[in-house]
C-alpha cells in the first residue's frame, strides 16, 4: 500500500459495509476510515478500490469522502468565502466542511462572498487542512525543469502594473506581459500558457501563445485552410491591430505576420492593401 495523505486523494480499499456508509483500510498507521454514505457519489461494493479525498470532519475526525475538493494539499486556489467568524475566515472549497484561514494567514481581512488565491497546506501544530492568503511563502525560486516553450499550467494571481503575476505548475511566480495579453484575463483564470523565459533569478516570463518557429508553421496551416472555406480571402494584414488578430484567430500578430510570410514564400498566398488572398 502506498503511503497515505491527508489532505489528497488517495486509493484505498473498501472493506467493511454498516449501515451509515463503508469502512476503507486506512492501513497500519490509519486503521479503518470511515467512508459515510452521504460522501460516496456512485455505486461501490466491499472489496473494491475507490478514490477518496482524506480529511477531519466537523468532530476532527478522519473520514473518507469521494466528493473531488477544489484544491488538495499543496495546491493553490482561488476560492470564495463561505462565512467568518471571530478566529478567521471560512471558503468554500466543494466539501461539508469548509476550508479555514485564520487571520493570521490573511493579507487583509476577508470577507464573506469576495474570492482569495490561497494556498491549500497541514498547519504543523494541528495537523488540520488550512489555508493562506500569504502565497508567496508556497512558491518557490528555485526552477528546475522548465525552459522556453513548454508547456505549463497558469493559475492567474493579481493585476500589476506591467502585466499579471500568475502561479505556474501549482509551484512558481511568473508573470504575464501586457503586450502578451489578447484576451481579458482575470484574477482565478486558470488555463494554459508557454515559458517564454526563465530568468537566472528563477523569475519566469510566460506568454499565452505557443512560441518559436513551430507555432508559426502550426498557425500556417490553419490561415490556409480558414482562407480555403471562407472566400479565399481576409482583410486582416501586417498593419491590422493585435486585438482584432487575437480576436479573429487566438494568435499573436508576431504568430500571425511570421504564419503569413511563410505562406507567401512558399506562393499560397498575395498580400493586398486590402488584406490575405489565396494565390491563383
Amino acid at each position: 500500500m502506498n503511503e497515505i495523505r491527508l489532505g489528497e486523494l488517495n486509493r484505498l480499499k473498501i472493506i467493511k459495509y454498516v449501515d451509515f456508509g463503508f469502512y476503507v483500510d486506512g492501513g497500519r498507521k490509519y486503521g479503518r476510515i470511515l467512508l459515510p454514505q452521504g460522501e460516496v457519489t456512485r455505486k461501490v461494493d466491499v472489496g473494491d478500490e475507490v478514490d477518496v479525498f482524506l480529511y477531519l470532519d466537523q468532530e476532527e475526525r478522519l473520514v473518507a469522502t469521494m466528493r473531488r475538493p477544489l484544491a488538495q494539499v499543496g495546491e493553490f486556489a482561488f476560492l470564495e468565502v463561505a462565512w467568518v467568524n471571530q478566529f478567521g475566515a471560512f471558503l468554500q472549497w466543494g466539501l461539508l466542511k469548509d476550508l479555514f484561514v485564520p487571520f493570521r494567514e490573511q493579507k487583509m481581512k476577508m470577507q464573506k462572498g469576495q474570492s482569495y488565491i490561497v494556498h491549500v497546506h497541514l498547519d504543523p501544530e494541528s495537523f488540520r487542512i488550512v489555508a493562506s492568503a500569504k502565497v508567496e511563502r508556497y512558491l518557490s525560486s528555485e526552477v528546475t525543469g522548465l525552459k522556453p516553450g513548454d508547456k505549463v499550467d497558469v493559475l492567474v494571481w493579481q493585476k500589476t502594473d506591467l502585466g499579471f503575476k500568475a502561479i505556474v505548475n501549482n509551484k512558481y511566480s511568473a508573470l504575464i506581459y501586457d503586450n502578451q495579453v489578447f484576451r481579458p484575463l482575470r484574477t482565478g483564470d486558470r488555463l494554459e500558457a508557454y515559458v517564454r523565459l526563465v530568468r537566472p533569478d528563477g523569475k519566469i516570463d510566460i506568454t499565452l501563445q505557443p512560441t518559436g518557429q513551430q507555432a508559426a508553421l502550426d498557425f500556417s496551416d490553419v490561415l490556409l485552410r480558414y482562407l480555403q472555406q471562407n472566400g479565399g480571402r481576409t482583410v486582416l494584414g501586417d498593419k491590422s491591430p493585435a486585438e482584432d488578430i487575437y480576436e479573429a484567430f487566438g494568435v499573436s500578430k508576431k504568430v500571425f505576420k511570421k504564419a503569413v510570410g511563410d505562406l507567401y514564400k512558399r506562393h499560397l498566398v498575395t498580400l493586398t492593401s486590402e488584406g490575405i488572398e489565396l494565390a491563383d
